[in-house]
C-alpha cells in the first residue's frame, strides 16, 4: 500500500520528524547532496574496471583513496569510528563492514565495495555487490536478489510514505527467493553527518510504520540479502567485520536516495553500473 503526503503530519504519529525537521533540506542543500552523490558514483565506475581476479582488496582501498583525494574530497569511513581504511570490502560471507586487507580476489568471489565520499561537507554513499569472474549459479542468484530488492524498495516510495515501505517491499521479493533479510544493520539519513535520523530498517518494525519520509529527507536504501539464515557473527578481533552466522553467501547493493516533492531520487546512479532491470549473470528461473 502507498501513502499520500500530508503537509501537516498528526503529531502523535511523527514527534521524531517534528523535532528533525531540520534535517529536511533547502533547494541550496539538495543540490549539494546531488553533487557529493555524483561524485560517489562516478568513484564507483572509476572501480569498476579493477574488480577482477587477483586484485587484492586493499589495493581497492588504495585506489578508492587517492581517485578521492586527487578530487579534493575526502573518504568518509577514514578515521570514522577509529575505522582506518576508506572503503568497506565484504567478500562472499562477509555480509558487512568487511576491512580492506591482503586477501586477493579469485574467480567465482563476490564482494561487495562500500564507498562514502565527503564533498563540500556532505556525504554520498553507495555499494555494489560485484561478480568476479565467471560466478555459480548461486552467486549470480543471490547478488540478482539484492539488486532487486534495493530496487523495489526504492521504487516503492512516495512523498511522505512511512519508512516501513522500505522493509515491507525488502521482505516481499527476498521471501519470494527464499532468502533472508539482515535486520541487525540498516540504512540511514545522510547529509552533513554521515548517520542521522531516520533509521532505514529493512524488515518493517514498529517505529518504521510510525515515521515517514517527507520530501527534504535524504537516506540510503541498502538491504543485506542472505542465502542461508538471516542471523548475524561480528567478528571479535576487529569488531567491524560482520558474516553470516552460517557462512553462506550474502550480498548488497545501496543507493543515496533524497525524496523530493515528485518521488523518490537516486543521488548515486553510475553511468557504466548496473541500472534498473539490469540481469546479473547466469539466467535462472524465479518463483512465481
Amino acid at each position: 500500500m502507498r501513502f499520500a503526503f500530508s503537509a501537516k503530519p498528526n503529531p502523535n504519529v511523527d514527534a521524531s520528524m517534528q523535532s528533525n525537521r531540520k534535517l529536511l533540506l533547502t533547494e541550496q542543500q539538495r543540490d549539494s547532496m546531488r553533487a557529493a552523490g555524483k561524485f560517489n558514483a562516478s568513484l564507483m565506475d572509476y572501480l569498476r574496471p579493477f574488480i577482477l581476479p587477483g586484485i587484492s582488496t586493499e589495493e581497492i582501498d588504495t585506489i578508492v583513496y587517492d581517485y578521492t583525494i586527487r578530487h579534493g574530497h575526502t573518504p568518509a569511513t577514514l578515521g570514522y569510528l577509529s575505522y582506518k581504511k576508506s572503503c568497506c570490502t565484504s567478500v562472499n560471507n562477509v555480509i558487512c563492514h568487511g576491512i580492506p586487507s591482503s586477501y586477493r580476489l579469485k574467480a567465482g568471489d563476490i564482494i561487495n565495495v562500500d564507498i562514502t565520499s565527503i564533498v563540500d561537507g556532505w556525504h554520498g554513499d553507495q555499494s555494489e555487490s560485484f561478480l568476479v569472474g565467471e560466478c555459480s549459479v548461486e552467486a549470480c542468484a543471490i547478488t540478482q536478489a539484492a539488486f532487486d530488492c534495493m530496487y523495489r524498495a526504492i521504487r516503492a516510495l512516495t512523498p511522505g510514505c512511512f519508512v516501513s515501505v522500505i522493509g515491507d517491499n525488502v521482505v516481499m521479493e527476498a521471501h519470494r527467493r527464499n532468502y533472508s533479510v539482515v535486520r541487525e544493520y540498516v540504512g540511514h539519513g545522510l547529509g552533513k553527518r554521515f548517520h542521522q535520523y531516520p533509521n532505514i530498517p529493512h524488515v518493517p518494525d514498529r517505529k518504521a510504520r510510525q515515521e515517514r519520509l517527507y520530501p527534504g529527507l535524504a537516506f540510503t536504501v541498502e538491504p543485506m540479502i542472505n542465502a542461508g539464515t538471516r542471523f548475524t557473527k561480528l567478528d571479535s578481533r576487529d569488531n567491524w567485520t560482520v558474516t553470516t552466522r552460517d557462512g553462506r553467501l550474502s550480498a548488497q547493493f545501496e543507493h543515496t536516495v533524497l525524496m523530493t516533492e515528485n518521488g523518490p531520487e537516486i543521488l548515486t546512479l553510475t553511468q557504466n553500473g548496473p541500472q534498473y532491470g539490469h540481469q546479473f549473470g547466469h539466467q535462472f528461473s524465479l518463483p512465481t
